[in-house]
């Protein structure tokens, strides 16, 4: 009865642990919000407008709305097919720039593909401006005492044809007062662009002007934004990575500063980031975020204005990583000096332990080339390290069998105080060096595991689209084969809640087989909870990700073995258990209304 309520507990404190601490943490802990504050106005081109309410945003995000889907397709042929572009083909992004005010404004991301069909298209991060998933970034200047500056409609000269790795690309414009600017872009061989844009003043007096980058996205692309992962407004602040902001702040504010310099600022999804970051021991520029109206949003560096004097050159460089947050590459430009770009990816509070999972199941997955089989490999792993645990709880229960009758005879002496019995009971606990709660210290050991894989699932990128075996082609999205519609036979999808596919039967079954294993005595009460949890958590576990399914599932068929091999070690434990459970239900069925005595008329 002891283990039985103890599995209870542990089950229990498991949901409200993986439920509630993100959001107790953040109603308990919020983050300050800066104060909003004004921004230097620019022209931003109105994205167009869809009648109906706006589609729910899904995990990973982009346009859901068909119009738009249709209206992207025909915007974004006119505006690639317009001229005026160099081109980009780095090993990780391909895309162009627009020569018209000198934007990035088309990239695709050539590791990533929109679906799990390995013909799909790869997943498209930059839109030009006006298209239904607009989203690009532009480097500038805002002139100064009528300075004329380049703009969005400025169109540049290109020195270059394409942008890769090895050739940059530089583009000038010149005005009518003898300034020239110009924008060197470069790229390496993963997501980031190096931009130095400077301006030389060829007039005889000195000219001001004040460098500004931004990046403008519409928020029709953006995905879940929910309690265990932020989408939206992101950035690093005095060295601290700032998750408070969302689109509907930023909206309601109009314009949002967050406190601290400025590391880095842009726009994150899950698998996806935007960011400009401004170069080290450069004057500080300021940083915030706006929306512009119509769903369109900004986030803004702008630096104090410089004097250029005559004859005189003013440059300046500034990083814009446009990429998916793979932790390895995101590492890598730590390293390089981008300050906590890998915390972009929202592990969260317990990423002290998430970034281990993490790290262990990549490098299994290195060795052996499939997700699936490096989660079964973690959970061999976990429960072996917890295989002494196991032993001693084993140990500890078979302790707790032999105190049986002493805590009877003391249940009886005192059945009139509780309290009093309680005492006792624990008293004699402390005689017999018997601990209680010894038999789910196993389970509180996995809970941190569980969570830590569970997160590693939902955020990093590395296990999007990866199969496993048969119908299971993706380990980080639910089970796709549902009962309610014949596994695909029948042309609908069942609602989250009642979409319960082959791997959540089968952890529904293998809890089941491990509860039918532990013939622990308890009360009929106890009986009915512990049939109806195995199926409760069937449907409760239907909607995550077919990994984390994986893992549970392996993990009970490992306690199953362990079980039966813990048993065949201690016999009398189970005999014992055998027998308190024959007297239960001996007992339970002396008590049933079949079994009263009929009263005499």
């Amino acid at each position: 009865m002891e283990k039985q309520r103890n599995l209870i507990l542990a089950v229990v404190l498991m949901g409200l642990l993986l439920i509630g601490w993100d959001y107790g943490i953040a109603y308990f802990y919020p983050q300050p919000k800066g104060k909003p504050v004004a921004s230097a106005p620019a022209a931003n081109p109105a994205a167009p407008t869809t009648d109906g309410p706006p589609a729910k945003p899904t995990r990973e995000g982009g346009l859901q709305a068909p119009a738009d889907v249709a209206l992207e397709q025909k915007d974004l042929s006119q505006a690639l097919s317009a001229g005026n572009r160099v081109s980009i083909d780095a090993p990780g992004l391909k895309g162009s720039i627009n020569l018209v005010g000198g934007v990035v404004d088309d990239l695709t991301l050539v590791r990533h593909r929109e679906t799990i069909d390995k013909a799909s298209p790869p997943v498209r991060l930059f839109s030009p401006a006006g298209t239904p998933a607009q989203h690009f970034a532009q480097v500038g200047w805002l002139g100064q005492n009528g300075i004329a500056a380049p703009n969005g409609q400025t169109v540049f000269t290109a020195q270059g044809t394409k942008l890769t790795p090895a050739t940059p690309v530089t583009l000038t414009w010149s005005n009518a007062t003898g300034q020239t600017y110009a924008l060197r872009y470069a790229i390496d061989e993963n997501y980031m662009l190096t931009v130095t844009q400077s301006v030389t003043n060829a007039a005889p007096t000195a000219a001001s002007v004040a460098p500004f980058a931004r990046i403008n996205r519409t928020d029709k692309t953006m995905s879940q934004d929910t309690w265990q992962v932020h989408s939206g407004p992101i950035g690093a602040f005095d060295g601290s990575v700032n998750f408070s902001n969302n689109y509907t702040d930023v909206a309601k504010a109009g314009s949002v500063a967050p406190a601290g310099a400025a590391n880095w600022i842009g726009f994150t999804d899950i698998y996806w980031l935007s960011a400009l970051i401004p170069a080290d021991g450069s004057a500080k520029p300021t940083a915030d975020f706006r929306s512009l109206g119509n769903s369109l949003f900004a986030a803004d560096l702008i630096w104090p204005a410089a004097s250029v004097a005559p004859g005189q050159t003013q440059s300046q460089t500034l990083r814009l990583f446009a990429g998916a947050k793979e932790n390895n590459v995101l590492e890598a430009y730590e390293k390089q000096g981008v300050t906590h770009l890998s915390l972009s990816i929202d592990w969260g509070w317990f990423r002290w332990f998430e970034k281990p999972i993490f790290w262990l199941l990549d490098s299994l997955f290195h060795g052996v080339k499939n997700f699936g089989l490096a989660i079964i490999l973690l959970t061999l792993l976990v429960r072996g390290m917890m295989f002494p645990v196991a032993q001693r709880q084993f140990a500890s229960m078979a302790a707790m069998r032999a105190l049986q009758p002493k805590m009877k005879a003391i249940q009886e002496r005192y059945k009139d105080d509780k309290a009093q019995a309680q005492q006792e009971i624990m008293k004699l606990y402390k005689e017999e060096r018997v601990n209680p709660l010894a038999g789910c210290l196993p389970i509180f050991l996995q809970i941190p595991v569980f969570f830590a894989l569970y997160k590693v699932l939902v955020l990093t990128i590395e296990m999007r689209h990866q199969p496993f075996v048969l119908w299971i082609k993706d380990l980080s999205a639910p089970d796709p084969l549902h009962v309610l519609n014949l596994f695909g036979l029948l042309p609908f999808t069942p609602p989250s809640f009642l979409a319960i596919g082959v791997l959540a039967i089968i952890l529904g079954v293998t809890m089941w087989l491990q509860f039918k294993l532990q013939p622990a005595a308890m009360d009929p009460a106890q009986q009915q909870i512990m049939g109806l949890m195995p199926w409760m958590m069937m449907f409760v576990m239907a909607p995550f990700a077919s990994g984390l399914l994986l893992y549970w599932i392996t993990s009970n068929l490992l306690t199953i073995a362990q079980q039966r091999y813990l048993y065949s070690r201690h016999p009398q434990l189970k005999a014992q258990a055998a027998k308190d459970q024959q007297n239960l239900d001996r007992s339970a069925a002396r008590n049933t209304p079949s079994n009263a005595k009929p009263k005499n008329k």
